[in-house]
């Protein structure tokens, strides 16, 4: 653990200079003095999305990595022998809305998104509100274990409302309800449909740091898979938002991510991983 700790201490630092610092005046881009500042800089809190939308017409590309489980050690030269990575790419049709496309590698797992802001936190509004759709495909179900396996068979669904008020220039919270539906699903660990509950936040530490955490209650998952807990660093460099983490899920995708985490933070079952966004 203390070596995982170290690599993610000179890998932090590695990323946080290593380019003109494009964003260093993020904090003080003048807004109508009704409207608050947005109470995330990523558009994950760490592997669940933040209320934050992409712009106009801007284009962001996602690099999500996950190793494998830590607690193997030098054997498994501490999860770096077993990743996940997911690419994906967000666009902003407007302010208010955004469309998205991954896949990930973990189940050959492809999932499209909407998000749209609801309701922005302003001076007579306590907090901002967004919505936020997928539909995922499992393209990794094969006809040789499943014989009357339809295409339909391979979806699964999530709605989340996303609601977060930054309280201070440091501190944001954000309550996230979720619902999950599958139409495959294993009967033995885990529900057709799951209702789950999410609480994550941001306290910032330096003009281009924070440090983040979130952890989900799935009130219908059976004991084999656990509650997603996540704790994250945000660094804010040059054209891009770089997001290191540890999480006891190593799947990537927000249905993966929520229904089926499999480690055991008490027992060091974690995955260390990063996020990486660019902007165009």
């Amino acid at each position: 653990m203390t070596k995982a700790l170290l690599f993610l201490s000179v890998f932090s630092s590695v990323f946080a200079f290593a380019q003109e610092d494009l964003l260093k005046d993020i904090d003080t881009i003048q807004t109508n003095s009704e409207i608050s500042q947005p109470a995330f800089k990523a558009l994950q809190i760490v592997t669940g999305q933040s209320t934050k939308l992409a712009a106009k017409k801007e284009w962001y590309m996602i690099v999500a990595h996950r190793f494998g489980d830590i607690s193997a050690g030098f054997k498994d030269f501490f999860g770096l022998d077993n990743a996940s990575t997911k690419l994906g790419a967000i666009y902003g049709i407007s302010d208010a809305v955004s469309v998205s496309l991954s896949r990930e590698t973990n189940m050959k797992t492809f999932e499209g998104g909407v998000k749209y802001r609801l309701i922005r936190q302003n001076e007579k509004f306590p907090v901002d509100i967004v919505g936020y759709n997928v539909m995922a495909v499992n393209t990794d179900l094969k006809k040789e274990n499943y014989p009357y396996l339809k295409f339909n068979d391979r979806l699964s669904y999530l709605t989340q409302a996303l609601i977060s008020r930054r309280f201070t220039d440091k501190l944001s919270l954000q309550l996230t309800p979720s619902f999950v539906h599958k139409n495959l699903y294993e009967p033995r660990n885990e529900d057709k449909n799951q209702f789950l509950t999410g609480l994550g936040g941001r306290y910032k530490i330096s003009k281009r740091v924070s440090v983040n955490a979130e952890y989900f209650v799935n009130f219908d998952n059976h004991s084999f898979y656990k509650n997603p807990l996540s704790l994250g660093l945000d660094i804010e460099t040059g054209g891009h938002v770089f997001q290191l983490l540890f999480t006891n899920s190593q799947i990537n995708s927000d249905i993966g991510y929520l229904t089926n985490a499999s480690g055991n933070w008490g027992k060091g079952h974690i995955f260390f991983g990063f996020n990486l966004y660019r902007v165009f």
